[in-house]
This record gives structure tokens, sequence and C-alpha cells, in this order.
């Protein structure tokens, strides 16, 4: 799948996601049962992918530039 967005929608995108990454450790953190710790992980690590991509988009349309 593609997504084609602007560069105000990506820099948006990836403040809201980082964002939500950390809310997200910090509940991994306080979570006390097992198996909903083991999913909040899921979900970060998920996250956490999702950012790096962005990212790696963002520096990839600055060095083009």
């Amino acid at each position: 799948m593609e997504l084609i967005v602007t560069s105000a929608e990506k820099d948006l995108l990836l403040e809201v996601l980082e964002e939500h990454h950390h809310e997200l450790l910090r509940e991994i953190s306080r979570a006390k049962h097992r198996e909903f710790k083991l999913a909040l992980k899921k979900k970060e690590e998920l996250l956490a992918s999702m950012v790096t991509k962005l990212r790696a988009a963002q520096d990839s349309v600055l060095q083009a530039a």
C-alpha cells in the first residue's frame, strides 16, 4: 500500500505517533497483567516500526532536497 501525504501531514503524523509511542511505553511499564502487557508490547513494536519508516522517509526527502 502506498500513502501519499503532504510534508505537513507527514510531520503531524510522525509527531502524533511519537507522542502515542511514549504514552504506550509508560502504559507498558505500569501494566500488571501479563497478557495485557504482552498485547501492549506487540502494539508498541508495530508503532515503533511505523515511526522508524516515517523517519526514514523524512530523511530521504531531506537528503534529496
